[in-house]
């Protein structure tokens, strides 16, 4: 073997090694970033849950919901979170959503796990057991804030403003029949499914019957919210710019 072979070999070899090298230091650099970029902060503790105010929790949630819209999301150390709340969670929430799969309610505030409770049913209707749910997460959990949180085209609407019937879904859709009708009262236009006005107004309704039922119906809750303890608030998601907006 010829020494003039040998000199590019090495050659070819110590350029080799130096792209390892420079590949190495550019994955670490990405790795250093990504950590830079992950969420670090830890899961809520129970004193730090107990400091927080109801309005400081709505704030967060706007905040966080404002981060979505814009993408501007942040790395998630979701591995290490769900080590630290394995023994005990203190959410700062409660959101009660529709079933949609179009409406991911923690990514939708920007949250991650501990943060908030989700409880989910079509419609974001209010019954006996979402009560039992929402008085656990406040009650007991010491979350600060309950969202009731309906979207655009919802099919639980619509489907009870065309007044369907099917097996146990006819109890449910009966539990929006008062939001169909009070946005009926006065209403001018079509008052169908087709609609899209009348849709929404509905829809609108429905949440703001969902916080009065829940005032109505938990004198538990009732009494928190009369003590400043916790906020209950109504808000809808559209389902075009992701924006959650929150009603009166």
């Amino acid at each position: 073997m010829s020494k003039k072979w040998m000199i590019p070999a090495c050659a070819g070899f110590l350029l080799i090694s130096l792209s390892a090298c420079k590949a190495d230091l550019s994955k670490q650099k990405k790795m250093e970033i990504l950590e830079d970029e992950a969420l670090t902060s830890r899961v809520l503790t129970a004193e730090q849950q107990a400091q927080l105010t109801p309005q400081q929790v709505l704030d967060t949630l706007k905040q966080g919901n404002k981060e979505f819209v814009n993408d501007d999301l942040t790395v998630r150390n979701n591995t290490a979170r769900v080590r630290e709340a394995a023994m005990g969670q203190y959410p700062k929430a409660v959101i009660l959503s529709c079933l949609d799969s179009r409406v991911p309610v923690e990514d939708v505030f920007h949250r991650g796990i501990g943060d908030i409770f989700v409880a989910r049913v079509a419609g974001n209707i209010v019954n006996e057991d979402i009560l039992g749910s929402l008085e656990y997460a406040c009650k007991v959990s010491g979350s600060k804030l309950i969202v009731v949180l309906g979207h655009e085209y919802c099919g639980a609407i619509k489907s009870a403003i065309d007044d369907v019937e099917l097996g146990n879904i006819t109890a449910l859709l009966a539990k929006i029949q008062p939001a169909v009708r009070t946005a009926g009262e006065g209403y001018q236009g079509d008052k169908s499914s087709s609609n899209p006005e009348f849709v929404e107004r509905v829809c609108d309704y429905n949440v703001l019957l969902g916080v009065e039922n829940i005032r109505q119906h938990s004198p538990i809750l009732k009494e928190m919210e009369d003590k400043g303890e916790i906020m209950i608030v109504g808000a809808v998601y559209n389902m075009k710019t992701g924006e959650v907006e929150f009603i009166d």
